[in-house]
């Protein structure tokens, strides 16, 4: 037997950790600062769900893991969290009160490529809301988004688009119906093609010169070129999508967040259930090219699982766990960080140590206990290399006083503690 991880999957050390959940530390607080509630769905669900929302020729169907159960159902582990939060509140609709506004930071899993910031097994971090339909929630979203990487110190821009505005704009290049899908595939790669290359792939679908060549300067037109080419259209898809954004644009000037926000007209977000503005987030130096987070409107979801004859608006955003602890994994200041505050070296004192250690934590210390029979200095060495900031060492004279003395390892002071006045430890430690 070969011992390894399955491709795509990683350990990851406590330093590593560490990261990761500083990460999902400070996402955490930001989703329930916007007023998001936790939730939590289960890493197994039946195949059908997970597929029945895409074409069968859609890249996701390919990155299902697919097992069966005991009882021969076709299963498949969660790609995302969406599809399981559109199921989540099919069955719970009857104990939520709408607009309902949720988090989940959960695994989830994809046999794709693998590459830098793309695993098979990763975290993401989800905050979605249904219920609401307006682009004042999307521009809160896009604020969100900006908070939570501010507070990570990353960089970032966010592209966004409208999926009712690439379908109308498709249309109008006599593109028939059940191609559209297929094409918006194609523009969404367009930054990753040359313009031979991307027009020959439009040629696939049987599309004439003048028309590939329309579509070609559609999608090159600004915000501002597309609201004056098409101020009187007839075209309803491409009337809704220009509201759609113009709508979220007033919101993103309200919220002064315009220097993070990018328009662009061929970003689609692969998944087809999406129905509206759809948004990528990406880092703003290129220190890393895919993807950090993304999302957007996918109100027919919900309605579909549910099937009640209501409609369910809902729209979310997703945060890479992988591809953040990518930008942050080398930064300096994690380095300079601890998970022990107090470490207690017993000399012949080990049932008293223990005991010492358990008071102290009950006034909020993360402490430990050597356990191990090393010499004092190998204990003093793992400190500093750990970079335990504080050190007690017991022994039976500073039992029979009823104090001890807390030493500072980073700044070589020494402060008396009495152990019938524990609470001196948060004058220094704060």
């Amino acid at each position: 037997m070969k011992i390894q991880n399955v491709k795509g999957g990683y350990d990851f050390l406590p330093k590593e950790q560490k990261i990761r959940n500083y990460i999902n530390g400070v996402l955490k607080n930001t989703f329930e600062e916007y007023g998001y509630l936790p939730i939590e769905t289960p890493i197994l669900c039946y195949f059908d769900m997970l597929a029945g929302k895409y074409d069968e020729n859609n890249d996701i169907l390919n990155e299902i893991y697919k097992l069966k159960d005991q009882g021969n159902r076709n299963l498949g582990l969660r790609y995302d969290l969406t599809v399981p939060f559109a199921k989540f509140i099919a069955l719970n609709k009857n104990e939520l009160r709408l607009p309902f506004k949720r988090y989940e930071i959960n695994k989830v899993f994809r046999d794709g490529p693998v590459k830098v910031g793309r695993d098979r097994e990763f975290t993401q971090c989800d905050v979605d809301v249904v219920g609401l339909s307006n682009q004042m929630i999307e521009a809160e979203l896009l604020s969100l988004y900006v908070t939570a990487f501010k507070k990570l110190g990353i960089e970032i821009k966010i592209k966004y688009n409208s999926r009712n505005l690439m379908s109308g704009l498709i249309k109008e290049c006599n593109v028939k119906e059940d191609l559209i899908s297929s094409i918006i595939t194609i523009v969404d790669k367009i930054d990753k093609l040359s313009e031979s290359e991307f027009k020959e792939e439009l040629y696939k679908f049987n599309l004439n010169e003048n028309d590939v060549n329309l579509l070609l300067d559609y999608f090159k037109l600004s915000i501002e070129e597309l609201n004056k080419k098409f101020s009187s259209t007839t075209n309803e898809e491409i009337k809704k999508g220009l509201e759609e954004l113009n709508n979220l644009i007033n919101y993103i000037k309200a919220l002064n967040i315009e220097e993070y926000c990018i328009f662009t007209s061929s970003l689609a977000r692969g998944q087809d259930y999406y129905t509206g503005n759809v948004f990528e987030v990406y880092e703003a130096n290129g220190k890393l090219t895919g993807a950090i987070g993304g999302g957007g409107r996918y109100d027919k979801m919900i309605t579909e699982f549910i099937d009640d004859g209501e409609i369910y608006p809902a729209v979310g955003i997703s945060f890479g766990l992988t591809s953040i602890f990518e930008l942050l994994k080398n930064c300096g200041d994690f380095a300079k960080t601890n998970t022990i505050d107090i470490y207690i070296i017993p000399l012949g004192t080990e049932s008293y140590s223990l005991s010492l250690a358990n008071k102290i934590r009950e006034l909020g210390y993360k402490v430990d206990i050597e356990m191990t029979s090393r010499k004092m200095k190998k204990s003093l060495d793992y400190c500093n290399k750990e970079r335990i900031p504080f050190v007690i060492i017991l022994g039976e004279d500073e039992i029979k006083n009823n104090k001890f003395q807390l030493k500072d390892m980073f700044n070589k002071n020494t402060y008396e503690i009495s152990v019938d006045n524990l609470d001196k430890i948060k004058e220094i430690i704060k």
